[in-house]
C-alpha cells in the first residue's frame, strides 16, 4: 500500500505518535502558514502509530513507481513532545533514503514549497542542518 498522497503542491505530514491529541493539535497550529497557504497535507491515521523510517521506506518502496513519494514529514514523538521546539522530522525517500533533518515551523513553508515543485533537493536542506540535525536557514 502506498503512503497517502499529498494534496497538490503540498507535502505529506504523517502523524506517527498518537499518545497526545492535544500535542498534535498544538503542532498543527504551530505550522499553520501565516499567509494562510496550505503547505501540508496532514494525515492522522492510527495505522502509522509507531511507524519508523524503515517501515515507511519499505511501504513507499513497495508502491507503484508513480505512487512513490520523494520525501515525507513526520509528526513523531519528538515533534509532539512538550516544549516550544515542535520540529517535524523530514525524511528523504528518494535520493538518500532514510536521511533526515528536523524542520522548525518557520522553515516548513520554504521546505514544503521547494521540495513539492522539485526546485531544491532534500540534500540542499539537510546539508545546511546544524549540529542537532535541524535546518535553521541557509546560515544555520
Amino acid at each position: 500500500m502506498a503512503l497517502p498522497p499529498p494534496d497538490d503542491l503540498t507535502s505529506l505530514v504523517l502523524r506517527t505518535d498518537f499518545s497526545d491529541d492535544a500535542a498534535w493539535h498544538a503542532l498543527r497550529a504551530a505550522y499553520d502558514a501565516p499567509d494562510g497557504g496550505p503547505y501540508g497535507t496532514w494525515v492522522s491515521d492510527p495505522r502509522y502509530d509507531g511507524a519508523g523510517i524503515p517501515a515507511l521506506l519499505e511501504e513507499d518502496g513497495a508502491a507503484d513507481e508513480e505512487d512513490r513519494l520523494t520525501y515525507v514529514f513526520l509528526a513523531d514523538a519528538k515533534a509532539l513532545a512538550d516544549g516550544p521546539e515542535r520540529f517535524l522530522l523530514a525524511v528523504d525517500l528518494y535520493d538518500e533514503p532514510g536521511r533526515t533533518v528536523r524542520v522548525p515551523p518557520a522553515w516548513f513553508p520554504d521546505l514544503s514549497a521547494n521540495l513539492s515543485i522539485a526546485n531544491l533537493d532534500f540534500a540542499d536542506f539537510a546539508d545546511c542542518a546544524d549540529a542537532t540535525g535541524t535546518f535553521r536557514g541557509w546560515d544555520g
